[in-house]
């Protein structure tokens, strides 16, 4: 690789590669080398801008939980429009359609990137944490708009939407499920408090 050229926004151009690799060939195929040479640069730049490997890995994943902090935002002033159901669906077709189930394979992956991702921050996977977070927030405001029951336990209904969209996601190497299959899965899911 040439050295010696600016690379515009190098952490960005990183983070693309990487995001990249992690969708078509899996976490174990990302490594250091994968991501300059998918990224056109030479290895020394990703050096230049990470303390190591797992330190780039870590701001991947933290960059991913920033982006998810929008998308709450917009779930959250979407409590008392559509259907509950409707805002689920395009919430978790939106959540697992992206890079994120390849990045919640890359958590439990390493162990390394686990236990730094770790300190400092809520128990549970990172990325999934904040989403399940993100859906109880929602449900909470649908609940106080009296859209569900005032005795749904949102703290259960979110990390059991989670679970249920990642299983129908998961699957790397086939096509993402259709929406009717998601709005099945999330209509089933809250039909005990609509």
């Amino acid at each position: 690789m040439p050295t010696g050229i600016h690379i515009r926004d190098a952490r960005k151009q990183l983070f693309d590669a990487a995001e990249r690799i992690l969708v078509r060939d899996g976490p174990n195929a990302l490594t250091s080398r994968a991501v300059t040479t998918e990224a056109g640069c030479a290895k020394g730049v990703l050096h230049r801008h990470f303390a190591d490997f797992d330190d780039f890995l870590a701001k991947l994943v933290l960059d991913r939980i920033a982006r998810l902090e929008a998308q709450a935002a917009d779930l959250l002033a979407a409590a008392g429009t559509r259907t509950v159901a409707d805002n689920l669906t395009d919430a978790l077709t939106s959540l697992f359609s992206s890079v994120a189930v390849a990045i919640i394979s890359l958590i439990t992956f390493r162990d390394e990137l686990r236990a730094r991702l770790r300190r400092g921050r809520p128990a549970g996977i990172p990325l999934l944490t904040e989403a399940a977070a993100m859906l109880v927030a929602y449900l909470t405001a649908e609940r106080e708009l009296g859209r569900i029951a005032a005795d749904a336990d949102v703290d259960t209904l979110a990390p059991m939407l989670l679970g249920s969209g990642h299983l129908l996601f998961a699957d790397r190497t086939g096509v993402p499920p259709e929406a009717e299959a998601v709005h099945k899965v999330v209509t089933s899911a809250i039909a005990g408090v609509v």
